[in-house]
């Protein structure tokens, strides 16, 4: 059986005769165990100021979520009420292009008849006396005292701009007026598609 002399202090045997001697290394490995410690030490405070970092970062990030959302939130009742806006424009708009529409649609055969009435007026030796219309084209019928006073109430019937075209239908001489030579004639005039009741009068 062997015995380790941990005191260093060598001992006699019975036979007079020392026993051998085991030594433990010390310095060396306690060294080693201190630079271990302060490895793990650092480590944990490395782990540990990592955690708080982290922690500070999904706090902060958390914080601009929040903003974000609340600036979406914003952004979309702004583009609400944008859009209600846009549609109650939408709707006026439209409603002032109708009673436009009605305005026009009303005023239209009274600013024909106006028109007409300007252009027989400032035309010499031409009466009407049968105006009728469709809604596409009219018709009129009159008396001229000569074809040059009818062919002159068409050149000023068509520098209106309210017809597309003025075709004459008829001509011929009234023999029922006796004192003076006179024709009866038969207009059809297709109205302009841009005509709006806006018409160039006649000096």
């Amino acid at each position: 059986m062997i015995r380790i002399n941990l005191l260093g202090i060598p001992k006699k045997t019975t036979r007079g005769r020392r026993a051998p001697q085991v030594s433990v290394p010390g310095g060396e490995g306690s060294s080693t165990v201190v630079l271990g410690v302060i490895f793990l030490g650092a480590l944990a405070v490395l782990i540990g100021i990592a955690q708080v970092w982290v922690g500070h970062e999904k706090d902060r990030l958390e914080k601009d979520l929040q903003k974000a959302q609340l600036e979406n939130q914003r952004l979309a009742d702004v583009k609400a009420k944008y859009e209600a806006s846009k549609r109650k424009a939408d709707m006026y708009e439209r409603r002032v292009r109708v009673i436009d529409e009605l305005k026009a649609a009303q005023s239209g055969p009274v600013n024909l008849l106006n028109m007409v009435a300007d252009t027989v007026n400032t035309t010499d030796a031409v009466w009407l006396e049968t105006m009728t219309s469709d809604g596409r084209t009219v018709t009129f019928t009159g008396m001229a005292l000569s074809p040059n006073a009818v062919a002159d109430l068409m050149a000023n019937l068509r520098k209106t701009g309210a017809f597309k075209t003025v075709e004459i239908k008829e001509t011929l001489q009234d023999a029922s007026v006796k004192e003076v030579e006179a024709f009866k004639f038969e207009l059809n005039c297709e109205i302009a598609p841009t005509f709006t009741g806006k018409i160039q009068k006649q000096s």
